[in-house]
């Protein structure tokens, strides 16, 4: 039988663990505040975060690790060792730069660290049949190596056709590569990647090598590789929104039509995707991959096209300035389209600045949800729009899914990025710029038929919504930080 000064020590005991415990988190949270000073961005979520470490230091120091602790320094330096800041060199030895045009967009080239390239062929892809169609023609006829990156890999009959075109052309003595997100790729099954693997397929998650990120891992899971790029033999480049999954052909019966846009790339900007490919694989594998452009690049077309990657290992948030730039320099129109709308004070300021001198800015966004919480705060910053005069349209006909803008008749973009906090600090990701006359054209009659099909919320809808669908939208609001 246990005495009572038995008890009384087993109490001193589990006291003395409670206490270490206690003090290991106070420790940690101090550690994360520390670290949130040195290496703030905005004062409003450094203050966020610090008074929560301090007041409530359990559960938040855990998670600030997921959510708050930016960790992609060895990435950086990676891309520098691999020579990221060469490019322009290697561009300029092939004489394709597009000098004009670099002068006109100075901000996009030096956050790209890529010229504008001529001599491509530009096809939008509208929706995923002709998407995946173009793809997997484009597979079908490589001859040396294909490297294909998506965020979503899904184990369905999409995925399953894309790992039999995979599996031929690696028994056919192409190179393969194949890249996922391990976040966005979460339920594809091992077999998946063994049926590739088995077949000469070089498979790999993003974060494979950094076997540390078992422990570690908390402080990267937050940050994921959004980017899906395709590349043949460094002459053709696949590029967008989509992902590999039948609901982006329009096959799931909850969202209907998916309604996307790709963009393939023929001629030298093909070689800017792959060298995007190249440093995620690099960071991804250890494997070095030759970076040396073909001695004769084919020129299939006369636009110019610039390739620019954007991701948490940048030192500023480079998307959300080129994009800044973009804003303030609309004149006539400004038309945005994104499923997520979550933008950060420096983008909403730049909007309001471009409806106040005039400019037509339209914000497209869908009808329907996907994600709640991103859809409620979206709806909070969308309504602020509307108040401001800004035209905000819902797309009615399916899901929207492009990510798409286009600006007077100068410019026009595609690619993965969503005009949220997640895509233009977080996530990696990958936009293509143009600016020649046929491509400005293919984009507006695109976006014309898009707007056909959509409804404008009026400032009568916004005044009359619910208290309680209005209170979640706030609350919903308050997260975009990390949305």
């Amino acid at each position: 039988m246990f005495g009572i000064d038995d008890i009384l020590r087993a109490i001193v005991a589990d006291l003395h663990l409670v206490a270490a415990i206690m003090a290991a988190i106070y420790l940690l949270a101090f550690v994360c505040a520390v670290r949130e000073i040195f290496n703030s961005r905005t004062s409003q979520g450094s203050i966020a975060w610090l008074i929560s470490l301090a007041l409530l230091p359990f559960p938040t120091a855990f998670l600030y690790m997921i959510f708050g602790w930016k960790f992609f320094d060895d990435y950086a330096t990676d891309r520098i060792k691999n020579g990221r800041a060469d490019r322009p060199l290697r561009a300029q030895d092939l004489a394709l730069i597009d000098r004009e045009t670099d002068a006109k967009w100075p901000v996009q080239v030096q956050v790209s660290e890529l010229p504008f390239l001529r001599g491509n062929d530009v096809e939008l892809l509208i929706d995923g049949t002709a998407t995946f169609d173009s793809i997997f023609a484009g597979i079908d006829a490589a001859e040396h190596y294909l490297l294909v990156q998506f965020y979503i890999i899904r184990d369905d009959r999409l995925g399953q056709q894309l790992a039999e075109r995979l599996i031929a052309k690696a028994k056919a003595g192409v190179e393969v590569r194949l890249l996922y997100d391990d976040i966005g790729s979460t339920g594809m099954p091992k077999r998946f990647r063994t049926q590739m693997r088995d077949a000469g397929i070089k498979v790999a998650g993003f974060n494979q090598r950094h076997k540390f990120l078992r422990v570690y891992g908390p402080t990267r899971i937050n940050y994921r590789n959004h980017r899906k790029i395709v590349v043949a033999d460094g002459k053709h480049a696949w590029v967008g929104g989509h992902n590999v999954g039948v609901e982006y052909l329009g096959e799931n019966a909850k969202f209907g039509r998916w309604r996307d846009t790709h963009v393939r790339v023929s001629g030298p900007a093909a070689l800017g995707c792959a060298l995007l490919f190249r440093e995620d694989w690099e960071w991804a594998t250890g494997e070095r991959l030759p970076a040396t452009p073909p001695k004769d690049l084919e020129t299939p077309g006369d636009q110019s096209v610039l390739v620019m990657g954007s991701g948490p290992a940048d030192q500023l948030e480079e998307c959300a300035i080129a994009y800044v730039d973009l804003i303030g320099r609309a004149r006539k129109r400004l038309w945005i389209v994104s499923p997520y709308f979550v933008p950060d004070t420096d983008i909403r300021t730049a909007l309001f600045a471009a409806r106040l001198r005039g400019v037509d800015v339209r914000i497209m966004l869908p009808d329907n949800p996907d994600h709640a919480l991103v859809w409620l705060a979206s709806i909070a910053h969308a309504d602020a729009m509307v108040e401001h005069d800004i035209a905000v349209y819902r797309y009615t006909d399916g899901f929207l899914h492009q990510k798409v803008v286009l600006m007077d008749d100068d410019i026009a973009t595609v690619g993965s990025v969503n005009f949220d906090n997640r895509s233009f600090a977080i996530n990696f990701e990958i936009t293509l710029w143009f600016t020649d006359d046929k491509a400005i054209a293919d984009v507006e009659n695109m976006l014309d038929d898009d707007f056909k099909v959509c409804r404008q919320v009026s400032l009568a809808e916004v005044s009359t919504r619910p208290v309680t669908l209005y209170f979640l939208t706030q609350a919903a609001r308050l997260f975009s930080p990390l949305l």
